[in-house]
């Protein structure tokens, strides 16, 4: 690896990192010595990086560095044409007809070199099969998301007994036939996954939740997590 990739690296390291990064660990992933990421380090701060940090601690990158748009790896823009792929055959038309839009984006701006990677890709994200046809508009519901807004709905189980909830929405989930919307459930007082096809009606509401986005979706992780750990507990003692 030439050292302006190396350096390059070392800020993108730091950049996905909220906590400090060693220089062992930096060292380990760009596979070469300590000594030469100090070096690099070095390099970076008299170029005025805003890297903060010393050796033996870990090195962190003060927000609001930004670097040159679009100074993508082979394998970034690969990452990214692939994931477009994804969410251009399975996501709502609103976000299907942006990632084929990002597609377009990434291939007039990269240089003619990397052009290929984005139009002949070696990669590719298989159809999406027989996705079922949304009874909600999930652009919407990512906005009520962001905005931290209820939704009321009209919500059919698989034994088609329609229900009233009224939900604070987390976030959408994506499988393979099917959208959902993981949510705070008011009726059940939890977390609770909805089909997007079986919704039978949804209104919009004004009213906010009272917490931010952020903390809603955190404690929806730590449910995740818990009942994850529940299911492989039990399935160790079945064993």
């Amino acid at each position: 690896m030439r050292r302006a990739e190396r350096l390059f690296q070392i800020i993108q390291i730091l950049r996905r990192s909220r906590a400090p990064v060693t220089a062992d660990a930096i060292a380990a992933e760009l596979e070469t010595s300590k000594r030469s990421v100090y070096r690099d380090i070095a390099a970076l701060v008299g170029q005025r990086a805003p890297i903060r940090g010393e050796a033996g601690i870990g090195y962190v990158l003060e927000a609001g560095f930004d670097m040159p748009p679009l100074m993508l790896t082979p394998d970034e823009i690969e990452a990214a044409v692939l994931g477009a792929q994804w969410v251009a055959g399975r996501g709502d038309p609103v976000l299907a007809k942006a990632a084929n839009d990002l597609i377009s984006k990434i291939a007039a701006a990269v240089p003619d070199r990397l052009r290929p990677y984005v139009l002949e890709p070696a990669i590719g994200a298989s159809p999406a099969w027989k996705p079922e046809t949304d009874r909600i508009d999930v652009a919407q519901v990512r906005a009520w998301i962001h905005a931290g807004r209820k939704i009321r709905l009209d919500y059919s189980d698989g034994a088609g007994t329609v229900s009233a909830r009224v939900i604070w929405p987390v976030t959408v989930g994506y499988r393979e036939t099917i959208r959902m919307i993981i949510a705070w459930c008011e009726l059940r007082e939890a977390f609770r996954t909805f089909r997007t096809d079986r919704v039978v009606g949804a209104e919009f509401l004004e009213e906010r939740h009272g917490k931010r986005p952020a903390v809603l979706r955190g404690e929806w992780i730590k449910f995740r997590d818990a009942e994850i750990a529940a299911w492989k507990l039990k399935e160790n003692a079945d064993c």
